[in-house]
């Protein structure tokens, strides 16, 4: 079993343990880098009509505690499509705000959904460089994303 499989298999032990969306974007954070080899991951919460950036581990700041309309961000754009986007350019990405992105250093990404039937959140993870992710890292996301689905059912029945 390689390294991004074993960080898989703790999430998921983690995750069975959670009790609250603070320590399910914990995990998130600390196991979504280690997983896509990227410089850096977002957790984005659905805030009504808005995506809400609630936790990052990025090389710089992104866009932690900001909030934006789900249909002008990538986030918001798996959210609402229900399907990970996966982005090689950011500046050649109709999906994606260029704009937002000046100031940071990403220049592509991947975002997949969390939640079941309906997205509640995103998972997003960025690289410094062009890259082109391959279907095992949006797989290893992916199946992240899934997980915290499944926790975050759990935490809603629990508080049911």
């Amino acid at each position: 079993m390689d390294r991004s499989q074993v960080k898989l298999e703790e999430a998921h032990h983690r995750l069975l343990r959670v009790r609250s969306l603070d320590e399910l974007v914990i995990v998130l954070r600390e196991t979504a880098r280690q997983i896509a080899g990227s410089d850096g991951i977002a957790v984005v919460l659905r805030d009504g009509a808005f995506c809400r950036y609630v936790a990052e581990d990025a090389v710089g700041p992104l866009w932690r505690g900001q909030r934006f309309p789900l249909e002008a961000c990538i986030s918001g754009w798996a959210m609402l499509n229900r399907q990970p986007a996966v982005v090689p350019d950011i500046e050649r990405d109709p999906r994606v705000p260029a704009w937002a992105y000046k100031a940071a250093s990403m220049r592509s990404l991947v975002m997949v959904p969390i939640g079941a039937p309906v997205p509640v959140a995103a998972l997003g993870s960025y690289w410094c460089t062009f890259v082109e992710p391959d279907p095992d890292t949006v797989q290893r996301l992916q199946a992240l994303a899934d997980m915290a689905t499944a926790a975050l059912t759990r935490l809603h029945f629990a508080v049911a």
